[in-house]
């Protein structure tokens, strides 16, 4: 079995480490560069970056703090918000970045997912996919629909055809991100992240609703996602990355541990 991945995400406005519930209320809480170091030091497996609200401002993403954030991990570093294309991607990895994300752009053009894939490997394009539950019909067999700009716009696309269609287009990863449970605490969508990770045959990241170890452990085994992606949990000082890894671990779950 593959060690299961532990992942914090950045949400970076305006330059600053900033953190919502469900998508609205953010508030800026701290320095991005900052926390970057303090999880890497901390035996951080993976770091992803988003500008969130890069796509609704219709502006390129912060290349600068991309090119901060990355001088201070030496670990897997996945940056989103605002790629358009495949020259957007481009300087994401000369800033730094391993790993593009899309989102927003490929919803609206789906061939965005190819361009990357052919041009900087699929291993390093990565599907975001902000979803929330909406009653099943034909239209959403999932109960589950696609919203991009920062979940301001709904799209009308079912998010398990989203899911499947972007693994089709060569997408090499996905992040499955609830927006109902989006800073909640709560717990993931176990529903919702199971549904799509039984469905493809690519690495399912779940984000949104961590409050509690036993939320990771749920996600990664009933859940079975391949990483879990956490955020307030440890922005707050609630717990550290080496305390959730160690708490993982001795519950039998696989773990990457930095001695």
């Amino acid at each position: 079995m593959l060690s299961k991945r532990i992942i914090a995400c950045l949400d970076v406005r305006d330059g600053k480490l900033a953190k919502s519930v469900k998508f609205v209320d953010t508030k800026d809480i701290g320095d991005p560069v900052a926390k970057a170091k303090e999880y890497y030091d901390d035996g951080l497996d993976e770091l992803v970056f988003y500008d969130i609200t890069a796509s609704s401002d219709a502006r390129n993403i912060m290349l600068d703090v991309v090119e901060q954030v990355a001088d201070q991990v030496y670990i897997p570093f996945s940056v989103g918000g605002g790629v358009r294309t495949v020259e957007d991607a481009n300087k994401l990895l000369w800033s730094g970045a391993e790993k593009i994300n899309v989102n927003s752009a490929a919803v609206q053009r789906p061939e965005l997912i190819a361009e990357c894939a052919h041009a900087i490997g699929n291993q390093n394009t990565v599907l975001s996919m902000d979803i929330r539950k909406v009653e099943i019909c034909r239209d959403f067999p999932s109960g589950y629909e696609v919203v991009i700009n920062g979940g301001r716009t709904p799209m009308g696309l079912d998010a398990l055809e989203w899911a499947l269609s972007g693994e089709e287009l060569g997408a090499g990863e996905l992040v499955v991100n609830s927006i109902d449970a989006d800073g909640t605490r709560e717990g993931y969508e176990i529903n919702l992240t199971r549904m799509i990770a039984e469905a493809v045959s690519i690495p399912v990241i779940a984000s949104g609703g961590a409050g509690k170890p036993e939320h990771l452990l749920e996600v990664l085994t009933e859940g079975k996602a391949d990483a879990a992606l956490i955020a307030s949990m440890v922005h707050f000082g609630e717990y550290t990355i080496s305390e959730l890894k160690t708490w993982l671990r001795e519950r039998g779950l696989k773990v990457r541990m930095r001695y």
